[in-house]
C-alpha cells in the first residue's frame, strides 16, 4: 500500500512538495495509518487533534494516546479541546454539525497563524460510498453523487482511493495501533446504518462493489464537467455581470429547453435552498424576492437579479463641508466652482451658491419624500413616484442617494436635481456636484 500511497500523491498531488502540511488525526484506525505512510514520505507534517469532549473519559483517552504518540515519535502535534454539545445547543445545530464547523473554523485558524499550507484528512473509499448512499437517501443532484471532492481549497483527502480493507491490512501488517471509537459501534447515526447494515449486502450482492461504485463516481464526475462546461457557455449568453449584481435575461433563459438546471448550476454556490420558489420566481410577479443567508434574488420585469445583502443603517447620514472638494464613501462625488454650466447627462449638476447651505448631509431615501423636478415650474412630486416612472427595480431604489440641504432635498443623485436650487440669471456662483 505504501508504493501505491505514494505512487497516487506524487502523481495527483504533485503540488504538495516542499509544502508544510497539518494531518487531523482522530486516533482512529484511518487517520493512524495516513500519519504512518506521511512519515515514511520527505514531507514536513504536523497533527491536529480535536478533542470534542463527546465520550467522556474516552474523549481524554484519544487525547492522550496522540499526545503520547507525537511525543514518542517527535512529530510536532496542536491539540485543542471543544465543549461541543453547548456549542450545538447556543447555535441550534446538530452535534455532528457542530463538531465539522469548530473543526474546521480551527483548521484554518491555525493554517494561518502557523504559515501552513494544507490540510490532510483521512477519509478513504469507504467513507465515499457511505456519503453517496446518504445524499442518495436524502435526494441529491449531482453535486451530491460525485462524492467526497479529493482536493477541496485548503483540504486534501490522499486515501480517497483506498478502502477501509486496504488501510486495515496495512495497519496489522505495520502493527499500527490505534482507537476504537465506541461511537462507531452505535446505529444511532444514519451513517453508522448504512456502513453496518446496508453496505455489507451491497458487497454480499457484488464482491467487486466497491470497485463498480468508484467507477460509476468517475464517469458521473465526467458529466459533471460536461455540465459545467454547458453551463458557462449559457451563462455568457443570459447573464451580465453588473458593479455589485447579476443581471439574467429571463426571455433568453426562457428559451432554454431546461433552463431550471442551469439555474441552479449558477445559484447553487449562493447558498439558496429554495429551488421551488426560485422557479416559481421566473414567471412570478415583478419585485417578488427569494433570499438565501447572504444574497437574494429578485424578479425586475424580464430579468433575474442576483445581488448581495447589505447590512446598511436606513438612518446613516453622511456631512458634505464647505470645504469638501472629493467624497469617497458612500459614493465618489467632485464639487467645484465653475464659469458656466454644461449638462451633458444626470451624473452631474449645477447649483446656486447662495441657495444652499453647508453642510450637506447625503443619506438613503425615505417613504415620503418630497422634492420639486428641475423643469417642471415649481410643481411637487414624491420620490417614490419618480422611481416609478424611471422604472427603478427594487435594488436600484434601494442604492439611491439623495443630497440635501437644510432638510431640502437637493439631488435626487445621479437621476434628477431639484429645480429650488437651479442657475438663475442673478447667480454669481455655480457649484458643480459631480458623481464620479
Amino acid at each position: 500500500m505504501l508504493s501505491k500511497f505514494q505512487n497516487h500523491v506524487a502523481s495527483r498531488f504533485s503540488f504538495l512538495e516542499n509544502k508544510k502540511l497539518f494531518l487531523a488525526v482522530s486516533g482512529g484506525l484511518d487517520s493512524m495509518v495516513l500519519l504512518h505512510l506521511l512519515k515514511q514520505l520527505p514531507y514536513e507534517i504536523a497533527v491536529l487533534h480535536c478533542n470534542f469532549q463527546l465520550r467522556g473519559l474516552e474523549s481524554f483517552s484519544d487525547q492522550n494516546f496522540i499526545q503520547e504518540y507525537c511525543d514518542t515519535n517527535k512529530t510536532p502535534v496542536f491539540i485543542t479541546q471543544f465543549d461541543t454539545e453547548a456549542f450545538a445547543k447556543d447555535y441550534k445545530l446538530s452535534t455532528q454539525v457542530a463538531a465539522r464547523e469548530l473543526r474546521y473554523s480551527w483548521f484554518y485558524e491555525l493554517l494561518e497563524t502557523e504559515n501552513f499550507d494544507y490540510i490532510l484528512t483521512a477519509h478513504h473509499a469507504d467513507d465515499n460510498l457511505e456519503t453517496f448512499i446518504i445524499n442518495l437517501a436524502r435526494g441529491t443532484g449531482l453535486d451530491g453523487l460525485i462524492g467526497i471532492p479529493e482536493e477541496n481549497d485548503k483540504i486534501i483527502r490522499p486515501l480517497l482511493p483506498f478502502s477501509r480493507e486496504e488501510i486495515l491490512k496495512y495497519a496489522q501488517e505495520n502493527n499500527i495501533q490505534w482507537r476504537e471509537d465506541s461511537s462507531n459501534a452505535s446505529n444511532k447515526y444514519l451513517r453508522n446504518k448504512i456502513r453496518h447494515d446496508l453496505v455489507p449486502i451491497l458487497k454480499e450482492i457484488n464482491p467487486n462493489f466497491l470497485n463498480a461504485f468508484q467507477k460509476t463516481q468517475s464517469f458521473l464526475q465526467e458529466a459533471q464537467v460536461m455540465v459545467e462546461d454547458a453551463s458557462i457557455m449559457i451563462y455568457q449568453q443570459v447573464a451580465k455581470e453588473m458593479e455589485d449584481d447579476i443581471h439574467f435575461d429571463l426571455i433568453q433563459l426562457k428559451k432554454l429547453p431546461n433552463y431550471k438546471s442551469y439555474l441552479y448550476q449558477w445559484l447553487n454556490e449562493f447558498g439558496f435552498v429554495a429551488w421551488n420558489d426560485i422557479y416559481d420566481l421566473v414567471d412570478g410577479q415583478s419585485g417578488k424576492q427569494v433570499f438565501a443567508a447572504e444574497f437574494r434574488l429578485l424578479k425586475n420585469r424580464n430579468t433575474l437579479i442576483l445581488s448581495p445583502i447589505l447590512e446598511e443603517d436606513e438612518n446613516e447620514e453622511y456631512i458634505i463641508n464647505e470645504t469638501d472638494t472629493d467624497v469617497n464613501f458612500p459614493l465618489k462625488l467632485r464639487l467645484c466652482q465653475v464659469d458656466d454650466i454644461t449638462i451633458d447627462s444626470n451624473k452631474a449638476i449645477f447649483v446656486a451658491v447662495e441657495k444652499i447651505r453647508f453642510p450637506l448631509i447625503l443619506r438613503k431615501w425615505n417613504e415620503g419624500d418630497l422634492f420639486y423636478p428641475f423643469g417642471m415650474q415649481g410643481k411637487s412630486k414624491k420620490v417614490s413616484k419618480l422611481f416609478k416612472d424611471e422604472k427603478l427595480s427594487l435594488l436600484e431604489k434601494e442604492k439611491t442617494w439623495i443630497l440635501c440641504s437644510d432638510n431640502q432635498i437637493v439631488w435626487v443623485v445621479g437621476i434628477r436635481q431639484d429645480e429650488r436650487f437651479k442657475i438663475e440669471n442673478t447667480t454669481t456662483k455655480i457649484l458643480k456636484i459631480e458623481l464620479q
